[in-house]
């Protein structure tokens, strides 16, 4: 019998899809995401749904690691009900060693279901890169220490203040603290262990506060950056999400060199995770399992950055809900990109049938196996995207409708992404393109029953809002 294929996926934290040197971005330096790329295949459509609350990244996480669509996840995906299966608990059950470092944003409760074994384990949205208060692996999952990590109204309202942790490593940043870890992982397997092994790195780069070794800050200078061509002074109209903690970390309206500011930071990052990425394949290398791993990347959300005048992800441009898709292995295409649409939530399924493990009932996304073979292979015709309460969107192979509705503003945006990508020209107004608003508003009507959005809280809050229009 042939040994299955390992699996290390690196999973990063707002990284946006256009941030990958080998995909076209030739201001930022990523040799060994540029390695993964031409080694593997790139889903270059790749997005999140979008999210329930301020803080993307959870329901991201939980959708990633369940399957599940965003409007059918357990309070917002801080929990992950037993009912759920999860992928790394599926690769366990189904024989692999499974090992869990890095930031894990939906309870402890589901990081034990998933994982066997975990060090280096953040519990939480966001800390100090050079002080990441981290846990040892705790079998029971009982995780008896609480140590408060941020004070922040957001999280206070959504999910616990507290956070759990054991021990912090001042002085050492959070990307090589976890490639470390997972390192120190593969060192150390049992040679005896025949089983092959499912390791999860999340970092927590590049989420801010950005902060990175000086060497990989050094590398870009903020006045030879260059601002992209939808970036605003201030978003058009405000549709509730000034206050979040993303968009005050900037000053309103945004300035240029503020913005350059933090691209360079950004970008340094970036090259920073890089670096520590390409630590760990190196020892796949030198262990010589390299070419009996399956390699995916991902990030799980986007980020503006001044594009819109926003600087966080709490909206459904193209910035904040597109993010990075790699799968990279010895028998899968080579250098080869796929433009299909696909969500992160496709992940978990794609991963059972190329390790040809059942699929659990509970998964709703869809196996992207044929599409890595066909770039003409289906996935869906359409996206159905929104931000809490206040956004919805429904996107096709050319074009893009956003809805705005608040108790006190309403708005809507039609964008044609073959001619628009930056999404500058609203053509909502434009009366040759009236059909086709009431084609758009019609989907999405359709997505918002078929997704169960018209049956969770802020799907409520919204359409209750929209339907006063």
């Amino acid at each position: 019998m042939t040994k299955k294929k390992n699996i290390l996926f690196f999973f990063t934290d707002d990284q946006r899809f256009d941030t990958i040197a080998a995909l076209g971005n030739s201001a930022i330096h990523t040799p060994n995401m540029d390695e993964l790329v031409r080694r593997g295949v790139s889903f270059t459509q790749a997005h999140i749904p979008g999210g329930t609350v301020g803080a993307v990244c959870m329901p991201s996480r939980a959708m990633l690691h369940t399957g599940r669509t965003l409007f059918h996840l357990e309070r917002d995906g801080s929990v992950i009900p037993e009912e759920h299966a999860l992928m790394g608990e599926t690769f366990r059950e189904a024989g692999y060693r499974t090992f869990g470092t890095g930031k894990w944003h939906n309870g402890p409760e589901a990081f034990n279901r998933s994982f066997e074994e975990g060090d280096e384990i953040f519990f939480g949205g966001m800390a100090d890169h050079w002080n990441v208060p981290a846990n040892h692996y705790d079998p029971s999952g009982a995780y008896p220490n609480r140590r408060r990590i941020i004070d922040n109204p957001f999280y206070e309202r959504h999910i616990s203040r507290e956070n759990i942790c054991d021990h912090i490593h001042p002085g050492k940043h959070s990307s090589e603290l976890f490639s470390d870890c997972a390192i120190s992982w593969l060192e150390q397997a049992d040679p005896a262990d025949a089983r092959p092994f499912f390791l999860y790195l999340a970092f927590m780069a590049p989420h801010d506060p950005r902060s990175m070794p000086e060497r990989f800050k050094a590398m870009y200078d903020p006045d030879q950056i260059e601002l992209p061509d939808n970036f605003l002074a201030e978003h058009p109209f405000d549709f509730g999400v000034s206050g979040i903690r993303d968009e005050v970390l900037a000053a309103q309206p945004r300035k240029q060199e503020e913005m350059k500011e933090h691209l360079a930071e950004y970008y340094g990052m970036i090259s920073h995770l890089d670096h520590e990425l390409g630590k760990v394949v190196d020892c796949l290398k030198r262990r010589g399992v390299y070419e009996d791993t399956i390699i995916v990347f991902a990030g799980d959300n986007g980020l503006a950055l001044g594009q819109h005048g926003l600087m966080g992800k709490q909206s459904s441009y193209e910035h904040s809900v597109r993010v990075p898709l790699l799968f990279s292995g010895l028998g899968l295409p080579a250098n080869e990109r796929r433009n299909q649409y696909v969500y992160l939530l496709d992940i978990f399924p794609t991963l059972c049938e190329l390790s040809e493990i059942d699929i659990p009932s509970s998964v709703e996304g869809i196996s992207l196996l044929q599409a890595m073979s066909d770039p003409d292979a289906p996935t869906r015709d359409e996206l159905y995207l929104a931000y809490g309460d206040c956004v919805r969107a429904v996107k096709n192979d050319r074009y893009k409708l956003i809805e705005y509705s608040t108790a006190s503003m309403q708005a809507t945006q039609l964008f044609d992404l073959n001619g628009d990508p930056s999404e500058k020209a609203n053509l909502a107004d434009n009366e040759e393109h009236k059909p086709l608003l009431h084609h758009l508003r019609t989907r999405l009507q359709f997505h918002r029953e078929a997704s169960g959005d018209d049956r969770h809280p802020v799907g409520q809050a919204f359409w209750d809002n929209y339907s006063k229009r």
